[in-house]
């Protein structure tokens, strides 16, 4: 449209969007390992910069300050994970025991696979509102996707508070035992925390649920 300028000019084949994309990510990437090796703390802006090769105006050019950047790599961990659930719980057998089941062997597997994530999101985040903002809310999304899988086999009349209730004990028991297994604490297999994380869940769904 004529009179109208746009600020995409296109460098080495690319837009000022793609580039400012891709600093963003390389921003992101730097953060992670910085997050994993060391915990959320040592993520400053400075040594996110130096890690991605970029100079101090380029992490302005994407985050506010540092705060958003934490949030922005949670969001990221987070949301891949929760992909991963949705993905694995849908492809399962149509039995709630078997997709919880299915859930807790992909989260398992996940966290002994990929340290830099468990460190992000089983880590510790004390003394940082928006990341134990961000634990809550995650306990609670995880709670309703449950609660969503599992809905079309509630017994009549199942009491859902009670479900609910049942379902963050169970969830919260659970990230503390990862916690627990990641430390060294619990000594056992992959398999052994997924077999008991298991049996435990089935027990606390057992009276919401139709007979299996």
């Amino acid at each position: 449209m004529e009179g109208v300028q746009t600020n995409s000019r296109v460098y080495g084949g690319r837009s000022t969007e793609q580039r400012r994309a891709e600093r963003r990510r390389q921003l992101i990437d730097a953060a992670i390992e910085i997050w994993g090796e060391q915990g959320w703390s040592a993520v400053t802006m400075r040594g996110v910069c130096a890690k991605a090769g970029l100079i101090d105006r380029y992490f302005y050019e994407s985050f506010p300050e540092r705060e958003a950047l934490l949030v922005a790599v949670w969001d990221q961990m987070g949301d891949e994970l929760i992909a991963k659930l949705v993905a694995v719980i849908t492809g399962a057998v149509q039995n709630p025991i078997a997709q919880l089941r299915a859930a807790i062997a992909t989260l398992v597997h996940d966290v002994a696979a990929n340290p830099a994530r468990a460190r992000i999101l089983f880590g510790e985040h004390t003394g940082n509102d928006a990341l134990e903002r961000r634990h809550i809310d995650a306990l609670q999304q995880v709670t309703d996707l449950l609660i969503q899988f599992g809905r079309p086999f509630f017994r009549p009349g199942a009491d859902e508070n009670g479900l609910r209730m049942s379902t963050l004990i169970g969830i919260g028991g659970f990230v503390e035992l990862i916690k627990a297994w990641r430390a060294g604490v619990v000594d056992v297999p992959a398999e052994g925390i997924i077999d008991h994380a298991a049996e435990v869940g089935a027990v606390l769904a057992a009276r919401y649920l139709i007979h299996q």
